[in-house]
């Protein structure tokens, strides 16, 4: 007799995958002879799947358009922002964001002389690849330069 899951799993095996495929046909051996090949013309590549249109990325942070207002601190149910006093910014961690997009939303931002409106602090990007073996990597902080080079 058929159940519910062995629908679900003919409906699943229909479909058109959402995963990227690999770039090449088979797993190279040697990664960089393959990216000469691919610069030379000689093999060609699977194109990346276009990022969808509402894609929440990585969240990018611009301490100049920053008021210091700790509103995303506020609302972050993740915990992933905190303030640095000595400049009255935020260090934003990606590791622990959730990618809610909360602290987008809530930010007031910034307006420049010439500008019509403030601009917000905090934009959702497109970037997705974020896969890091160290959780405080450089690409997984976004905090002002002074901080980096204060060691705040």
């Amino acid at each position: 007799m058929p159940t519910k899951a062995m629908f679900l799993m003919i409906k699943q095996a229909l479909q058109k995958p959402f995963t990227n495929p690999f770039p090449v046909k088979h797993a190279p051996v040697n990664v960089t002879a393959l990216i000469e090949k691919v610069q030379k013309g000689e093999v060609k590549i699977h194109p990346p799947v276009p990022v969808p249109e509402d894609f929440r990325g990585k969240i990018h942070y611009d301490p100049e358009r920053c008021i210091g207002c700790r509103f995303c601190i506020t609302v972050c149910p993740a915990d992933a922002m905190e303030w640095i006093p000595e400049l009255r910014k935020i260090r934003h961690y990606v590791s622990r964001c959730m990618f809610c997009a909360l602290c987008v939303d809530v930010c007031p931002g910034k307006k420049f002389p010439g500008e019509e409106k403030a601009v917000k602090a905090l934009a959702i990007s497109e970037d997705f690849l974020l896969a890091d073996y160290d959780k405080y990597s450089d690409n997984l902080i976004e905090e002002p330069p002074e901080a980096k080079e204060k060691g705040l």
